[in-house]
């Protein structure tokens, strides 16, 4: 079983502190410890066993606000080897890829471990997240990312230092593909794919979208993907003044998903008219050639 905190503050528990200008602190409590920042130290004992969301004051008469932290708050704040997930891609792959409780779901660059935290908790543990990393070093903080969050191992998690091409899976419901190159790894995906099944790649760069989009289309047992990105901006609201925040989280990366059709089936071609030249430079260009100059609009 993993450890899901709540209630009191206990031993063990992490605790997240806001300062009145909304600076954030983390620690992990420990009887006897204290915090100390430069507004003073925080005693351990005054937390534990208090209810979540109370006030601790510092010993330089600091209020701080008190609460475990959110998933959100731990990923961009973690110890890292390779590039998060932010919050707001993690949450578009969990919500348009249908991560839903029991599914079994594979996962290709498991990275520093931030968007293995947010599949696992919504396959649950009745569900299987099967990562791969090819680099050990990376495993080893996403191991150590993983069991923080959770308390400890979770039961439904298998890390694999390794390549994906060599998975040997053939009954995943969903495929997340966060790799320089997942356009290589489209047929590897379709053999891992039940017939109905999602592919979900994340990448950085136009090209990478272009390439990969491109790769599905040819594979032929994938319907039409889907591309998208995500653009996050808050707002400023103090009585009559509610205005847009001058900083925003603009581009983190784009996110493509297709759906995996029934063996033997190949996808109906498409429709829609592409922009002019996309076609004619697609086939001109060899499968090992970079395609992503001339498909950005065509993605």
């Amino acid at each position: 079983m993993i450890h899901h905190p709540r209630g009191p503050f206990a031993p063990g528990d992490q605790v997240q502190l806001t300062d009145p200008k909304g600076r954030q602190h983390r620690l992990v409590l420990c009887a006897g410890k204290s915090f100390h920042t430069h507004r003073g130290s925080v005693a351990h004992d005054d937390l534990i066993g208090q209810p979540e969301g109370s006030i601790v004051v510092s010993a330089g008469g600091t209020a701080y606000i008190a609460l475990r932290p959110l998933l959100a708050d731990f990923a961009v704040s973690m110890p890292r080897g390779a590039a998060v997930v932010y919050p707001k891609d993690a949450a578009q792959i969990v919500g348009l890829a249908d991560i839903f409780p029991g599914a079994r779901v594979v996962e290709a660059g498991a990275g520093s471990g931030a968007l293995s935290c947010w599949l696992l908790r919504a396959v649950g543990e009745a569900g299987q997240l099967t990562s791969f990393e090819r680099r050990p070093d990376f495993a080893e903080i996403a191991s150590a990312n993983v069991e923080r969050y959770f308390g400890g191992p979770h039961p439904g998690w298998r890390l694999v230092v390794g390549d994906l091409d060599s998975a040997g899976l053939d009954d995943a419901d969903r495929v997340v593909l966060d790799l320089l190159a997942p356009w290589d790894h489209v047929a590897a995906a379709a053999t891992m794919l039940i017939a109905g099944g999602l592919i979900c790649c994340y990448v950085a760069t136009t090209t990478q979208l272009a390439r990969t989009v491109t790769a599905l289309r040819q594979h032929g047992n994938f319907t039409e993907p889907a591309a998208w990105e995500t653009l996050q901006r808050g707002w400023h609201v103090d009585g009559l003044a509610v205005r847009p925040e001058h900083r925003m989280v603009g581009h983190t990366g784009f996110l493509i998903t297709a759906r995996r059709l029934a063996d033997g089936v190949t996808a109906p071609p498409r429709r829609r008219r592409p922009s002019k030249g996309a076609e004619a430079a697609e086939l001109e260009a060899s499968p090992g050639e970079d395609q992503g100059g001339s498909t950005s609009e065509d993605a």
